[in-house]
């Protein structure tokens, strides 16, 4: 197999390899043996009430709670988060906006709810409970670690005062919810905390696939998307001891994480045109003259893998790297390295392109080395064929014994391609999961490495980077089909290349341009040996 088949078959398996992915993104399946069709009875009436009372609704008094990294708004009807900036991200490139992450608009709904449901719960059937704060307006000061933002609720001798909790620099912020007894009877109470979002179809395009949904983890699953389409056929209703429930965008997170011992209920479901998934804890009790602390976490911010990971276990796999992930992961792990070097991404992706090519020479120098092997024996094997006509029996024999003598490999040129496929899809998918690389500039006009070339000069210079490498590369092609084919393939991917994130391109172009060194140094040893022959 030549150097041009090779591209041919470059450009099939990952034309293969977008189109399963855009499939994949829009088409994922259900996970089998944890979800259960819900009926009216597997839900308590007060939570599906309480979801359902509070869409779109907002109450007179909200709270502006601002830290380092956050803008939050906070309904005292419920204590619900209805808004959420995150400061450190732009909207837009060179916005002035930050970025909206949970909203509560006319247009886009999505919120973080959290409330007390059970005997004496109060967020019951005809409303959400309205708790009343000392202040609108709340800010994390200077030389501060910690916010804490406390609402209170008197009801039938029970105080009951929900406290949101934010850290400095960090996008976790625990919720937790101060039952204090004082009463003559025990209050039986149950926290749930559940994210709620229009039904939206947004999976990317196919050159930057992405996803927008839920997602959870359990005790058997560490990972698992669940689409609105999936909850719309059929609602999960699962049983836990640890786990989280979570909805998705791309680069972004927002995630309920359960504090509590025991078994909670994770659970997904459809009203009207908005999709929820949550938890609800273990039933608690608290004896009269006693008080009692229930707490969850939630997660609202970037993809931070460390950050999620130190704040829930497998809450940084919604990093999703896909099949590939032990190879994309090492992968980010070392760009981030190298970029904590030269502070640029693009000049990261570069050497790392390097890197990864340059330890892959061996099998690019076999690879050529089989080809030109390949080429020399082409006027023996052109003699077996009129020797031996139709007869394909004894043409293998007589080949295999020739490629035996000559110590030729004939999948030699074909098996390091094959190696290489897995290498770069895992670098596609670490480029496309990178939050990082969000609005991260290059060098001149290249001022967003996430967006596509606004002038289109990468995705030139890497199709003249593959014609370059046609020409450099003999071939044995003789069929026309073929050849036109080849002709046309960099037409094909710089125009396919126009629309892929700058990033990506970058590291296509030189890992192009690489090949062309490699090949230029491989061919002038082949011909100090009188192996490369045209």
């Amino acid at each position: 197999m030549d150097s041009q088949r090779n591209i041919l078959l470059i450009a099939l398996l990952f034309v293969t390899f977008l189109l399963y992915q855009s499939w994949n993104v829009d088409n994922s399946p259900q996970p089998q043996g944890v979800a259960q069709t819900q009926t009216s009875g597997d839900v308590p009436s007060h939570s599906e009430d309480t979801s359902l009372t509070t869409d779109g609704e907002v109450s007179d008094q909200l709270i502006s709670v601002t830290t380092d990294v956050f803008d939050i708004t906070i309904d005292t009807r419920g204590g619900d988060i209805i808004a959420a900036n995150l400061l450190q991200y732009d909207a837009e490139l060179d916005s002035e906006d930050p970025f909206v992450l949970l909203q509560n608009t006319a247009t886009h709904s999505f919120v973080a709810q959290s409330g007390l449901i059970g005997t004496h719960g109060i967020d019951t059937n005809t409303g959400r409970a309205q708790f009343s704060a000392d202040a609108d307006s709340f800010t994390l000061a200077d030389g501060e670690n910690e916010l804490r933002v406390p609402m209170t609720l008197q009801q039938n001798g029970i105080t009951y005062t929900k406290t949101f909790i934010l850290t400095r620099g960090s996008y976790a912020v625990d919720v937790e919810y101060h039952i204090d007894n004082q009463s003559d009877q025990a209050a039986s109470v149950q926290m749930y905390a559940q994210l709620r979002q229009n039904l939206v179809d947004d999976s990317g395009n196919l050159a930057m696939p992405t996803y927008r949904g839920a997602a959870f983890s359990a005790d058997d699953t560490k990972y698992k998307k669940y689409s609105f389409d999936d909850m719309a056929k059929r609602n999960l209703n699962m049983t836990i001891t640890e786990g989280w429930a979570a909805m998705l965008q791309h680069y972004f997170t927002v995630a309920w994480i359960p504090r509590a011992e025991g078994e909670s209920n994770l659970f997904t479901r459809v009203a009207g045109n908005q999709g929820y998934i949550g938890v609800r804890m273990p039933t608690t009790s608290v004896a009269p003259n006693t008080d009692v602390t229930l707490k969850a976490s939630l997660w609202a911010g970037p993809k931070l893998q460390n950050e999620m990971r130190a704040t829930a276990k497998h809450l940084d796999l919604t990093v999703d790297y896909g099949w590939l992930w032990f190879l994309a992961s090492p992968i980010h792990k070392l760009l981030s390295f190298i970029q904590g070097i030269v502070v640029n991404w693009g000049v990261a992706i570069i050497i790392l392109t390097f890197i990864i090519r340059g330890a892959m020479y061996p099998l690019t120098k076999a690879q050529y080395t089989s080809m030109a092997k390949m080429r020399m024996l082409q006027p023996k094997l052109q003699d077996m064929r009129e020797q031996f006509g139709d007869d394909r029996q004894r043409m293998s024999q007589a080949m295999m014994e020739l490629y035996k003598k000559e110590k030729v490999n004939p999948l030699g040129g074909c098996l390091p391609i094959l190696l290489q496929m897995p290498i770069f899809i895992a670098f596609y998918w670490a480029l496309m999961e990178s939050v990082q690389l969000r609005h991260a500039p290059f060098f001149l006009w290249i001022n967003d490495l996430s967006a596509q070339d606004p002038y289109f000069i990468l995705p030139l210079l890497m199709g003249g980077s593959m014609f370059m490498i046609q020409k450099m590369s003999p071939t044995t092609i003789t069929d026309p089909m073929q050849q036109k084919i080849m002709t046309f393939m960099p037409v094909m991917f710089t125009f396919f290349f126009l629309w892929f994130p700058s990033g990506l391109v970058l590291y296509w172009l030189t890992s192009n341009i690489v090949t062309l060194i490699q090949q230029t140094l491989i061919y002038r040893a082949l011909e100090k040996k009188g192996l490369h022959s045209k």
